[in-house]
């Protein structure tokens, strides 16, 4: 255990697929800080603005951008992330996947679909973890999961955010995206101080509330892999879909574009 991660929450993160890291970047919010705003003034290859027209506010994400990002590059490889990951999953090996960032501006009433990551990967496994964290404080426009979501054993349909279709050709191997609240699920939140972390399995449903306050919500995601993830074929293209990537099923994430920052014993 370290003084951010305690045991209770190492069997939070079991139990339910989610927990709250304290302070986990609070020493590097000013830094990523000006990664999101380098990121949003040089978009990259899969940057998206998710309001149809007519919405207001703006709702933008972008992913796969920490190795041009200097900001999120140091903070992904100096920082105690990897020793956070490594706790909470109980993974000796923590892996590289990828970066995310998602921006809603004033006025966006927009929510952020329910949904599971894991369906959208080409990867695998139940040591995963996914770090989402704020750099403005959050009372509003929280990022909400469904506690034990994890745990179920058909995942939930994949969509696309803006036209709400359907990401796979095959939707009967999942399951139809549920209204949590509706039907009296367990949804877990919590208000967020700048540099706060919401920890969570990438198979825990979750989703975020708009943002109707008169701040800026702006959020750094990190995706990490432990011992047993691995990479899947899916019924169609992944996102990310990082092309080309030559793995087969059942193998370790190629390092050299998924380098690992902690490495267990062979």
């Amino acid at each position: 255990m370290t003084d951010l991660v305690t045991a209770d929450m190492v069997e939070a993160y079991g139990r339910d697929g989610v927990v709250l890291v304290k302070g986990l970047w609070a020493d590097r919010v000013d830094e990523i800080r000006a990664g999101i705003e380098r990121n949003m003034a040089e978009p990259g290859p899969y940057a998206a603005e998710n309001l149809k027209p007519g919405e207001g506010g703006r709702f933008f994400d972008d992913y796969c951008n920490w190795q041009r990002i200097p900001e999120f590059r140091e903070v992904i490889l100096n920082s105690r992330v990897a020793e956070v990951a490594a706790a909470l999953m109980r993974s000796d090996s923590v892996q590289v996947f990828h970066d995310h960032v998602l921006v809603k501006e004033p006025g966006t009433t927009k929510p952020t679909p329910w949904h599971q990551d894991g369906p959208y990967y080409f990867v695998e496994g139940s040591q995963t973890i996914s770090f989402w964290s704020p750099v403005d404080p959050v009372t509003e426009a929280t990022l909400r999961c469904v506690a034990g979501s994890h745990r179920w054993e058909k995942e939930v349909l994949p969509t696309r955010w803006l036209s709400e279709e359907n990401f796979y050709p095959d939707p009967e191997r999942y399951r139809p995206v549920p209204d949590p609240d509706a039907e009296g699920m367990t949804v877990l939140e919590w208000a967020m101080e700048p540099g706060d972390a919401v920890a969570f399995d990438f198979r825990t449903l979750h989703g975020a509330r708009g943002n109707t306050a008169m701040a800026r919500r702006r959020a750094f995601s990190l995706r990490l892999l432990g011992d047993d993830a691995h990479y899947v074929e899916r019924p169609g293209r992944t996102s990310p879909p990082f092309p080309g990537h030559g793995m087969q099923p059942g193998q370790r994430l190629r390092e050299d574009w998924f380098p690992y920052l902690t490495r267990g014993a062979a």
